[in-house]
């Protein structure tokens, strides 16, 4: 009956781990020479370990990051003109803690969305919501929102996490209805969560991809007012590993 119990009240209490890997860890030779205190804090602590990594699959599958890449997998000798006292700051996170927004500016192929992406990930690591979109996907999210007259509802996805990274800026010139939104997005989330942007393009640009220069202007003021701004110098990793396979050719 006890055993029974035991089995229900785990189940009742959503501790699927516990359930399971309970009879294993009270078999005679696990509990040898351990206390109850021991053993329950073992069986507790992986209960936990597994919600944790769950959560963080979670988090991690709803953010729509395109790849899983890490800070630790970032090569800073291909990179060197990167401050690595910089990113280790960031790696911190107490941008996100204080609302602060990231800019990765360079080259297209210098590391830009490693770097964010790397970011986006210690950010879920640490419990907090994230959501990854391209300037493009953008454009196109807001364009078909707004045919079916949706546009306030699905801006919220970018407003509400308290990470957005916007990716790719620079590439496409946003339509009148799409850079109004990009400015509701900045605005919203001024001093509230934190964006990391990347871009090919410098500032003095922005106002020609936003297609106002007046608008990109307010939107500048609100994104560097708290912000880290890295600027990346180099070649592409995809033309360095192209010159290299045609040496070896």
């Amino acid at each position: 009956m006890a055993y029974e119990r035991v089995h229900e009240n785990l189940r009742n209490l959503k501790l699927g781990t516990l359930d399971e890997i309970l009879d294993n860890r009270l078999n005679a030779n696990h509990v040898q020479d351990k206390s109850f205190l021991d053993v329950l804090d073992e069986l507790l602590e992986e209960e936990v370990q597994t919600r944790r990594a769950n959560s963080i699959e979670t988090r991690t599958r709803l953010s729509g990051i395109p790849t899983r890449k890490t800070l630790d997998d970032f090569d800073y000798a291909q990179q060197p003109s990167i401050d690595q006292t910089v990113i280790s700051e960031l790696r911190t996170l107490r941008f996100l803690h204080n609302a602060e927004n990231v800019l990765f500016l360079g080259p297209a192929g210098v590391g830009k969305t490693h770097l964010a992406t790397g970011l986006a990930m210690e950010a879920m690591r640490a419990g907090f919501s994230a959501y990854w979109t391209t300037m493009p996907g953008f454009i196109d999210q807001v364009q078909r929102a707004a045919k079916r007259d949706m546009l306030h509802a699905k801006l919220k996805t970018y407003t509400k996490p308290k990470l957005l990274v916007i990716d790719e800026i620079g590439y496409l010139r946003l339509d009148r209805e799409s850079a109004n939104a990009f400015f509701h997005v900045v605005t919203e989330r001024y001093e509230k969560g934190s964006t990391i942007f990347t871009s090919n393009k410098s500032f003095a640009d922005w106002g020609e991809i936003l297609g106002d220069a007046v608008l990109a202007s307010a939107v500048l003021d609100r994104i560097l007012h708290h912000s880290s701004v890295v600027n990346i110098k180099g070649d592409s990793y995809r033309l360095k590993n192209r010159r290299r396979l045609t040496k070896t050719a």
